[in-house]
């Protein structure tokens, strides 16, 4: 099963009054094991970025200015994505930003029956709790002491991590990677036995004095059950 992990930057926090999606980090997982595949990229928002936007991501309009626009990236960030599902932390918001801006390329928008919400899952396994990225990486003790800022793909990794934890992944690794190592100690005895000599087999036979000594055991017990009869 392939799914993807994303996590995405922006201006703010409504597409609808004019915010713009700014960067996009993408995690390939095949059945719940990263891969190594990525997707990264920056887009030029054509406006400018707010400060409070800003001191989250890090993310100026000088550094942003050179990006390319999200509409000429689209095709190879589709590419990459294909029909998986995806997966993301609180995915309404990303859901929401990458459908806004495949709107404006005149595209179809990716179908919210793809998508899958850590946040709900960490809401089902902790009621109550905190669900925050930040919380749950603590929680699951995994180390984002790399964090200084928000950033895509760093988060997407990160968030990619928390999702193997919240769905069991490092327990069903480790029983295949048992099963592996049996599966390889298995194959050795199995060649062990295939090179031992074939011995013909032993004939161990009573003699005369051992079959004396054996009946004149039998005669001191008291009526044996064999040979009562039936």
């Amino acid at each position: 099963m392939r799914e993807i992990i994303f996590d995405t930057e922006t201006t703010g926090f409504d597409p609808a009054s004019g915010d713009r999606l700014v960067e996009i980090g993408c995690i390939e997982l095949l059945n719940r094991v990263p891969t190594g595949r990525t997707f990264h990229a920056y887009y030029n928002p054509q406006r400018s970025m707010p400060a409070a936007a800003e001191a989250v991501h890090g993310l100026s309009d000088a550094f942003l200015k050179d990006k390319p626009l999200f509409s000429h990236g689209v095709e190879e960030l589709l590419a990459f994505l294909e029909d998986s599902h995806l997966v993301a932390h609180n995915a309404r918001f990303d859901f929401g930003f990458l459908n806004h801006e495949l709107k404006l390329c005149k595209l179809p928008e990716v179908s919210m029956e793809r998508m899958i919400d850590t946040v709900a899952i960490a809401r089902q396994l902790h009621p109550g709790a905190k669900h925050s990225l930040d919380a749950l990486c603590t929680r699951y003790g995994i180390d984002r002491s790399h964090r200084i800022k928000h950033g895509a793909l760093l988060d997407a990794e990160l968030l990619a991590q928390l999702y193997i934890e919240l769905t069991g992944g490092r327990q069903i690794g480790l029983g295949l990677a048992q099963e592996e190592e049996k599966l390889v100690v298995n194959m050795e005895l199995a060649a062990e036995v295939a090179v031992r000599p074939v011995r013909p087999a032993r004939v161990f036979a009573a003699g005369a004095e051992e079959l004396e000594r054996h009946a004149a055991f039998v005669a001191t017990l008291d009526k044996p059950l064999w040979l009562e009869e039936a």
